[in-house]
């Protein structure tokens, strides 16, 4: 394929984009290009978020209404459930999950079946880039011979060929949902090309979004970064998260440990301990790189440490609440009334993806707790693939009635817009996992860090 001319077509904005994924990372991608001047279709599964989206309707909350509706009014962006117009495009985007499975392995079938229903359109001149988490070697091991085996073309008899008929490239996404100091056009855009043609057209198209782009050796380099990315922020929670339940035992507070040691100018990164990671990539892409590694036995002894101590942190926070109700009202779990403050997996968001808060509603429900919520972002929690018993359950308003009935409040998320001064008032008892009492100024004998 000629891609100079695919270049000199991306430099002129002529190329049309397909995203695949409409999700966290899918729509602010879609939108930043609509914005940079090129047209752009979205592709999903979901109906309801097409048809939200064709109508100027946000799901994410981070993405306002008048976001959706501005790229609608630019005439360039349509939302779509029918993949065979991803033959009409010239880049694709491919932004689906990457969730783990039921033994914490590798799930690739929204990263496959994305594979195979491009094979299906896909024509000579096309850009794919991959932008999901995952594993180094899945752009080459995976994706490639799906796309290369698919059904046969004019152009191509024998069947398409990367770097010779269609170029391929991976990127991987470095969304920050709720962030309000960077966005995706602020946040430079690592990119590995399945050749140097790949590349080069790659980081055409990238830089007119971003405000750079750094070019490394193959896709599996930048695999390999997005998952290090991730490991880096892990391992250090798991080692505060472990400080944590040291320090408590010594009577220490690790919260002002840590704020005090940040002064320090040189040799030390602040991270703060929480009830549990959440999100979609720092509780996973740990585990996507031990499993490869066992397929080059290599043991991951301190990556899989550190997600040992991470998920045993709802357990931790669970049995201090126990210990607190039993200690402070003289009642069990059992048949206690537990008002989960935050179920978001982090501050001021909707996201409730891989959210700590799930699994400690799980551990509660199994002690015999009575579960309510309130989460100012989370009108009703979605269904989940982990816990679609919690499905529906709806979010109660946050008053003195409402704080005054439960025997606990346990706070998960620290979201900005809660009255945390209500909750001290009217609350028997407050487990805190995010310090955020001491932090506004609040102290009181109902008030307990875990």
């Amino acid at each position: 394929m000629d891609v100079t001319q695919l270049i000199a077509r991306i430099q002129r904005k002529e190329v049309h984009i397909g995203v695949i994924g409409l999700g966290y990372v899918g729509l602010p991608l879609a939108r930043l290009f609509v914005d940079r001047g090129f047209r752009v279709t979205g592709f999903d599964v979901d109906p309801s978020k097409t048809d939200a989206l064709n109508a100027g309707r946000s799901y994410i909350k981070h993405i306002p209404e008048k976001a959706v509706a501005a790229m609608l009014a630019e005439g360039r962006f349509q939302a779509v459930t029918d993949f065979a117009l991803l033959a009409e495009v010239d880049a694709i985007l491919i932004c689906v999950p990457t969730p783990l499975g039921r033994h914490r392995e590798p799930d690739m079938s929204y990263v496959a079946g994305t594979a195979e229903t491009i094979a299906r359109h896909l024509r000579p001149g096309h850009l794919i880039v991959l932008e999901s988490s995952t594993w180094p070697g899945t752009t080459e091991e995976l994706v490639k011979p799906i796309l290369e085996d698919g059904p046969a073309s004019q152009a191509a008899p024998d069947g398409l060929l990367s770097g010779r008929d269609f170029l391929l490239a991976y990127s991987p996404e470095r969304e920050d949902p709720g962030n309000p100091v960077h966005e995706t056009s602020t946040i430079p855009k690592v990119v590995g090309g399945d050749g140097a043609d790949a590349l080069v057209a790659a980081r055409a198209l990238y830089d007119h979004a971003v405000v750079a782009t750094v070019p490394v050796t193959d896709t599996r380099t930048a695999e390999a970064i997005k998952l290090t990315e991730n490991i880096f922020r892990a391992v250090n929670i798991a080692l505060v998260n472990e400080l944590k339940v040291v320090y408590e035992a010594m009577g220490i507070d690790v919260w002002e440990v840590i704020d005090a040691a940040k002064s320090k100018p040189f040799g030390f990164m602040p991270f703060y301990p929480g009830p549990g990671l959440g999100g979609h990539c720092i509780p996973i892409d740990p585990f996507y790189l031990t499993w490869k590694a066992r397929e080059v036995e290599v043991a991951t002894r301190f990556i899989e440490l550190a997600g040992e101590i991470n998920t045993a942190m709802p357990h931790f926070v669970v049995q201090r609440l126990a210990e607190a109700l039993n200690r402070r009202q003289g009642r069990a779990m059992n048949g206690a009334t537990v008002m989960l403050l935050g179920l978001a997996y982090k501050k001021n968001v909707d996201d409730i993806r891989e959210s700590p808060g799930l699994r400690i509603m799980e551990l509660l429900a199994q002690r015999g707790a009575e579960l309510v919520f309130h989460d100012p972002h989370i009108e009703a929690i979605p269904r989940t693939r982990e816990h679609p018993e919690f499905a529906g359950r709806r979010s109660l308003p946050l008053d003195g009635d409402s704080l005054a009935a439960v025997d606990a409040v346990l706070i998960v998320t620290d979201h900005d817009a809660v009255d945390y001064a209500l909750v001290a008032r009217h609350a028997a008892l407050v487990i805190d996992t995010r310090n955020v009492m001491a932090r506004t100024g609040l102290t009181g004998s109902n008030i307990v860090k875990a």
